[in-house]
């Protein structure tokens, strides 16, 4: 068997960049009070490389739903299999969100939605045009990215 060194399986920052620019989807996980399990959600997002800043669309939902999301602690997740990279790969960030549309972070956050496609995915049941969206940023406090090692089994 043949190991694998931490550098092997470590994606550097353009593979990181170049395979969150062929994603589109994966899941974030919101922190909760106590000792309960995460609310974690599939989202659409779109990646900001130059910035290194996420975005999503998330459904305006009763708070009673999924509570406030402004400032709230939360992982998110995406993976899949990348041909250029030669296997599979993830990538796992985590930091708070911010809601975009404060006066505060408004204009920052529309340079940073310039070139971000995020994509609707009808998972509600309803028209996603019928569904009120807010946009929210993540700024990672922690990012990493791994790829499939060659383990020679």
């Amino acid at each position: 068997m043949v190991d694998s060194s931490p550098e092997e399986i470590q994606l550097d920052e353009s593979e990181r960049d170049a395979f969150l620019d062929r994603v589109d989807t994966g899941v974030l996980s919101l922190s909760t009070p106590g000792g309960e399990a995460p609310h974690s959600v599939p989202v659409s997002f779109g990646y900001n490389a130059a910035r290194t800043v996420f975005y999503f669309r998330i459904a305006d939902l009763p708070p009673e739903r999924k509570g406030e999301l402004d400032g709230r602690a939360v992982t998110f997740v995406t993976y899949g299999t990348d041909e250029a990279i030669g296997g599979y790969v993830s990538v796992v960030a985590q930091g708070s969100l911010e809601r975009t549309t404060d006066e505060e972070t408004a204009t920052e956050a529309l340079k940073g939605l310039e070139g971000v496609t995020i994509p609707f995915v009808d998972i509600f049941g309803e028209r996603p045009a019928d569904i009120d969206f807010s946009f929210y940023r993540l700024v990672p406090e922690g990012l990493t990215g791994r790829k499939e090692a060659t383990t020679g089994l």
